[in-house]
């Protein structure tokens, strides 16, 4: 049986291996996979793309390509709906957002957004994970990585955030309790995860846990219980903080925060 195993080794040993799918004359170059190329570009999911591949909707340099599994470089021509898909490598920044601004890529009627923050300073199309209306202020994530997108903004994923929120009032205890119980809305029901008083001598300063993404779902749930938001700053999000950044500035993500987020370690 040695003697046997040996042979087999040996003569598997003298066959040609099969070589990856690649389109770079140059062996040497940075390869991707075909999939994550596209995700990269924030075209869609990983997933998504292996499904646009097989579908047979992407080209590379005029070949139709179904093979998932198929290595492409910066020099290969890569294209979706007849549109050529720019090779970019994945960017994660961090931003404060101040007041005023809107959580968006660009706006018709010329006002400013988070994008313009940035200018020109990165070659990258980034988009902001998930928003922030245009009142409010604090973190928020900007990228051009469609999976770590899609985790951290998919309902089934939905991570922790933490506002300071001030009103115009001070907050009753038993209103405290009602939030973080749960009240009806006109959307269904919804509750915060913790409600707290960061000053116990300022009641209309409260802290607010939640991991829900509904649309100004802060703003609304204080609203139907007679407060008004004054001001709404995002602290803390998916284990991100502001911590040395100050308004209006921002910064690239360090390499032990990217894997935190690709990881999922945080609530």
């Amino acid at each position: 049986m040695k003697k046997n195993n040996t042979r087999k080794n040996k003569n598997t040993a003298n066959r040609p291996r099969p070589q990856k799918t690649s389109f770079s004359e140059k062996t040497t170059e940075k390869t991707l996979r075909l999939n994550k190329y596209l995700a990269n570009a924030g075209i869609c999911s990983r997933r998504e793309a292996d499904e646009l591949i097989k579908n047979g909707l992407i080209t590379v340099n005029g070949k139709t390509i179904t093979e998932l599994g198929t290595k492409v470089t910066k020099k290969d021509t890569v294209k979706y709906k007849n549109k050529i898909i720019g090779f970019e490598k994945n960017v994660y920044i961090l931003l404060n957002k101040p007041k005023g601004v809107l959580t968006t890529v660009s706006d018709d009627r010329g006002r400013k957004t988070v994008i313009d923050i940035i200018g020109n300073k990165i070659p990258e199309r980034i988009y902001p994970v998930g928003r922030l209306d245009k009142d409010s202020t604090g973190i928020l994530l900007l990228t051009n990585d469609g999976n770590l997108t899609k985790k951290l903004t998919h309902p089934k994923y939905n991570k922790k955030k933490i506002y300071h929120v001030f009103l115009d009032k001070n907050l009753k205890k038993s209103d405290a309790e009602k939030l973080a119980k749960g009240i009806e809305l006109e959307d269904g029901f919804m509750k915060f995860d913790a409600v707290a008083y960061p000053d116990p001598e300022n009641k209309k300063d409260v802290g607010v846990e939640i991991h829900s993404g509904r649309n100004r779902i802060i703003r609304r749930m204080f609203a139907a219980l007679g407060y008004e938001v004054l001001k709404l700053d995002r602290v803390y999000f998916a284990g991100l903080t502001k911590k040395n950044l100050k308004r209006g500035k921002w910064r690239f993500l360090t390499e032990k925060e990217i894997s935190m987020l690709k990881r999922g370690n945080s609530e």
